[in-house]
């Protein structure tokens, strides 16, 4: 797809900013997808208070962002006059209240957070009867505890009571850098009146406005991606650097835009991303419901769909296990000048693929329907052979056979194959990860040309937003490309293929009983 030559000129850079769950980062890149600078500043993910509770002040965000950008430009000392515009993605379902200014007004709620509230009566007149009827009045309910907006309008009725807007971090960012309370359709995950189907906020007798607190004139105005949702601000010029008067154009939600960052565009490629949520994401143009009443997220591509399978807390315990027993490679690796994942993957090649049968199911956090309210993590297999090296392997085993499953599930639902995989997130940097991800799937597990495949969604978006592309696929084809390739190897294929389908697929249901019992004598999970 050509780019116009008059822009090509001097406006051939894009910024996107990406406010991850532990950074936030400043991207520069070209029209031919090509990474040219980076400013990432780490963040504190979140403080708690409460057992189970996961917040975080809403400006601390802002600051860092802003840190972010000034760090782009210290390291690149690029002419800003060459960006054409801005895009902006960020960590889904971590909500802001904030007043007619802007001001936030308590601090914000990850998606990260497992408080609920009561739930008081049912939905009324016929929404409540088809609930009853089709057996979802659980999944409704559950809708309901989880709600942020539910929370805060009985613990924090003051709070709720001044909050002239209820945003997303996508939104409250978006204000930031422009001053208009927009956000993109992109953006739109969490537990808010949101009509998935039609990609809007739901019809005035849709039943989520019975099920939850907010009032419509509390959601900001949204706009599909590429879409312009404002301009820089002189206040936010002063701020971050970037020039004043740029266009923001939407883009989406992290994952929306790792997915499209990945150039998965239809139902045959899947995306996983081993992040702190792993995931396997496919994107169509029709709604598609992979699990009954749980709907497919916006994409950023505009009225497309996701259709996702989430390991809440995936890459969690690949992080855990680092800080808890892997102190030592990342010691050597400070004092090598290496990076840790080398030496990780060291650790994991040590060891036989299928880890001499030590297996892992990684549910960390209950589910809605399977994993159930009980779901405990477990590790079965345990033998005196067995190191921290294997379970480690087994840690990056368990993940992939859970998306795995994922992988089937959308089959199943879609009746359309899986052909391709595209693997990103941090885990996408480990070879080791990649290679037994190949073995796993009994697929070519390729990673894309760029890490920071979010912030590139978001930059494509961004292009098509600007005009350089006449069209998302033209983008899509210009700036996303395949890296590294890592082919499945047969024998390890096999084994894999045994475990898990004869071990790994049985473990919820052999060990649910005992999950079930754990709960009613300890109480926990809630």
């Amino acid at each position: 797809m050509p780019i116009k030559e008059s822009v090509m000129d001097n406006k051939n850079y894009l910024l996107a900013i990406d406010n991850g769950t532990q950074s936030v980062r400043a991207l520069l890149f070209d029209l031919q997808g090509n990474l040219l600078g980076k400013g990432k500043v780490e963040l504190q993910a979140y403080y708690s208070n409460h057992p189970g509770w996961a917040e975080q002040d809403p400006d601390y965000y802002w600051r860092k962002l802003g840190e972010a950008c000034h760090q782009l430009w210290e390291q690149t000392g690029i002419d800003r006059g060459r960006i054409g515009g801005v895009s902006l993605t960020t960590q889904r379902g971590t909500l802001i209240n904030v007043d007619a200014q802007g001001k936030a007004l308590r601090p914000a709620i990850l998606w990260l957070d497992q408080r609920q509230t009561e739930i008081e009566g049912g939905i009324k007149g016929p929404w409540g009867w088809l609930f009853k009827l089709i057996g979802a009045q659980a999944t409704v309910d559950y809708f309901r505890a989880q709600a942020e907006a539910n929370w805060i309008a009985r613990h924090q009725p003051d709070v709720w009571a001044a909050t002239d807007k209820f945003l997303l971090l996508s939104g409250f960012l978006t204000h930031r850098l422009t001053g208009r309370f927009v956000d993109s359709v992109g953006c739109c995950v969490g537990y808010l009146p949101f009509d998935f189907k039609r990609l809007r906020w739901a019809a005035p007798r849709d039943w989520k406005w019975q099920a939850l607190k907010v009032r419509p004139e509390q959601l900001p105005s949204l706009l599909k991606p590429g879409e312009t949702l404002g301009y820089i601000s002189a206040q936010a010029s002063l701020h971050t650097g970037i020039p004043e008067g740029l266009p923001l154009i939407a883009a989406g939600a992290d994952k929306a835009c790792e997915v499209l960052g990945s150039g998965v565009v239809d139902a045959t490629t899947a995306c996983l991303s081993y992040g702190t949520t792993a995931t396997i994401t496919t994107t169509r143009s029709r709604y598609l419901e992979i699990v009954p009443l749980i709907p497919p997220y916006p994409a950023a591509v505009p009225d497309h769909y996701n259709c996702e399978v989430m390991i809440y807390r995936g890459y969690w315990m690949v992080s855990w296990f680092k800080h808890e027993f892997g102190l030592r490679e990342m010691q050597q690796a400070r004092e090598q000048g290496l990076e840790p994942e080398q030496l990780f993957d060291a650790l994991v090649n040590a060891v036989p693929p299928g880890s001499m049968g030590l297996t892992l199911q990684p549910y960390w956090s209950p589910g809605i329907r399977e994993p159930g309210v009980e779901a405990k993590g477990a590790m079965i297999g345990f033998g005196d052979v067995h190191t921290r090296a294997h379970i480690y392997r087994a840690i990056l085993e368990g993940l992939a056979y859970a998306l795995l499953q994922g992988k089937e599930r959308i089959e199943k639902r879609s009746k359309q194959s899986i052909q391709r995989l595209r693997v990103a997130g941090g885990g996408s940097q480990s070879d080791a990860a990649m290679q037994l991800t190949a073995d796993i799937f009994g697929l070519p597990a390729e990673r894309p040309h760029v890490y920071e495949a979010s912030g590139l969604g978001a930059a494509i978006a961004c292009a098509v937003g600007l005009g350089l592309y006449a069209d998302f696929p033209g983008a899509i084809a210009a700036m996303t490309r395949v890296g590294e390739v890592f082919m499945p190897q047969p024998q390890a294929q096999q084994i894999y293929r045994r475990l898990y389908s004869e071990v790994y697929l049985r473990m919820y249901r052999q060990l649910k009983p005992l999950y079930q019992s754990i709960r009613e004598i300890t109480g926990y999970p809630a």
